[in-house]
């Protein structure tokens, strides 16, 4: 007969082990949750405001359960990558407060061509981290009063059009507006109102 002689400190460490897990599993849950329908992204401010510590983030990301972004910024390492993936992640790294600006909400959208070397993202704070080159910082002063597209806080259609006549074209911007009405994205009183402007 076999006798199978389990060590008591054993016993004890697999049942803190296994606390632990359960525990790790149920923030991982939480955090799924969350940044399911937020292109697999949380921020530790988010994380914070749900319960979690930042160290279970670092943990998770240690374990292949997230993906560390930038400062503060984590993706769920299974998240299906879509479009908007780059522009929400932009937003995000920049930071609270942040919005999609000018001709990148036109890109977003696909409007019209447009460069897409660099994200602008705009934001009324000062920014001292550290980001890809792929996004363009703006510092607004004014009082912008930003929506959300899909989810990513952005500038309105009609004022990101109007941002943009500095670096785009104008029969370009024409067309992003005349777009922008067929996906019923603006009005039409919007629709010739950006027009008459941009013809003057």
């Amino acid at each position: 007969m076999l006798v199978v002689r389990v060590h008591h400190k054993q016993f004890a460490m697999s049942k803190v082990y296994h606390f632990w897990y359960t525990f790790d599993m149920a923030y991982y849950d939480d955090i799924y949750e969350h940044a399911a329908d937020n292109y697999g992204l949380i921020t530790s401010a988010q994380a914070k405001d749900m319960g979690i510590p930042n160290i279970e983030l670092v943990k998770l990301a240690h374990r292949g359960r997230l993906i560390r972004v930038g400062q503060g910024i984590y993706k769920l390492a299974r998240h299906i990558p879509v479009p908007h993936d780059p522009y929400a992640e932009a937003v995000a790294l920049v930071g609270a407060d942040a919005y999609l600006f000018g001709e990148s909400v036109i890109a977003m959208h696909r409007l019209a061509p447009t460069n897409p070397a660099r994200i602008k993202v705009a934001t009324p704070r000062r920014v001292r981290k550290n980001l890809p080159s792929s996004i363009w910082v703006i510092y607004r002063k004014e009082k912008d009063s930003p929506t959300q597209y899909e989810g990513i806080p952005s500038q309105s259609i009609a004022d990101a059009i109007r941002a943009a006549r500095k670096t785009m074209m104008p029969d370009r911007l024409e067309d992003a507006a005349r777009n922008a009405r067929r996906e019923g994205l603006i009005a039409k009183a919007e629709e010739v109102s950006l027009l008459k402007e941009l013809n003057e």
